[in-house]
């Protein structure tokens, strides 16, 4: 069985590089370095140290490679009004699931969003949301996530 641990500040430039991984496969070429990568380190300490986070990551290590990850999962809790279908309105984003090629195909994301999804459950999130690239649908259905009726619209500004 694969056990995935909760990621602490000392996997902050590892859940950055794997960051990278992912953007990487979603555009079809290699993400480039950039402040970008400052910003989320920065982020991920802070949020990391707060005395009750609301972020939280989720690694299994490279075998045989200490310090250094194979997959990481990344979510924040997010407390939105109540509704009929989620009375406390804590809502759950998962994002920034992330393995490395050469290590794919092995139950790592798996093991790393099982975990965050029972870090969820221990904080009483009863919804969790994310967007799925093609390739992962398959995963993530597995899990009990549906796609929803939702039309998802963005504003860059």
């Amino acid at each position: 069985m694969i056990e995935a641990r909760r990621a602490t500040l000392d996997d902050v430039a590892e859940l950055v590089r794997l960051r990278a991984v992912m953007q990487s496969a979603i555009n079809g070429e290699p993400a480039p370095p950039g402040p970008w990568m400052d910003t989320s380190a920065s982020v991920l300490c802070a949020r990391f140290a707060e005395p009750e986070p609301t972020l939280a990551a989720f690694v299994v290590e490279r075998p045989g490679d200490p310090g250094h990850l194979a997959s990481c999962a990344v979510g924040t809790i997010e407390q939105r009004l109540a509704a009929p279908d989620n009375p406390s309105g804590r809502v759950g984003y998962l994002f920034s699931v992330a393995t490395d090629e050469d290590m794919r195909r092995r139950g790592y994301s798996r093991a790393c969003v099982s975990a965050l999804l029972d870090w969820y459950r221990e904080r009483g999130v009863t919804k969790v949301d994310l967007r799925a690239s093609v390739d992962a649908e398959p995963l993530y259905r597995s899990l009990g996530f549906i796609r929803t009726a939702d039309p998802a619209m963005r504003l860059s500004m």
